[in-house]
């Protein structure tokens, strides 16, 4: 029998993901962070990006976007708390491109409303989610 790790991915409004994973890959501040099985405890922040959970018995990925948060992990149990979680093939491609714009006239428009670290926090989300819809268009 194949030793696996449960994962939990909670966003503020519900739990986007629960089971069983082989391996997972987080988007940590300093890189990606790999996780199997039995891994040491660690608690760590983690960055806008992509989070990938290999499903068992296959070769397929589940792959949810993450605005950033917590990761917390046990040998048994991973834990993700996210402000903002959603399954990649449920992300929309026109609204991040859409978001980036607007952040990226922001970053250019000193006198906007819009905060200097909003605007670049605002640009770091969009750009990762177009990275995790581009991820997903490539697995297919």
């Amino acid at each position: 029998m194949a030793i696996r790790v449960h994962v939990d991915v909670v966003s503020a409004e519900e739990l986007i993901f629960s089971g069983q994973t082989d391996f997972a890959v987080f988007p940590g501040e300093a890189g990606e962070l790999g996780i199997y099985p039995r891994h040491t405890p660690l608690l760590t922040r983690i960055r806008p990006g992509t989070i990938r959970l290999k499903v068992p018995d296959s070769d397929e990925y589940e792959m949810v976007y993450v605005s950033g948060g917590m990761l917390e992990v046990q040998p048994a149990l991973i834990t993700v708390l996210a402000d903002t979680a959603i399954r990649a093939h449920d992300l929309d491609e026109a609204k991040a491109i859409e978001a980036k714009r607007r952040a990226e006239e922001a970053l250019k428009d000193r006198t906007s409303d819009i905060g200097l670290a909003t605007a670049e926090a605002e640009l770091a989300q969009a750009v990762a989610q177009l990275q995790a819809i581009k991820r997903l268009r490539q697995r297919h």
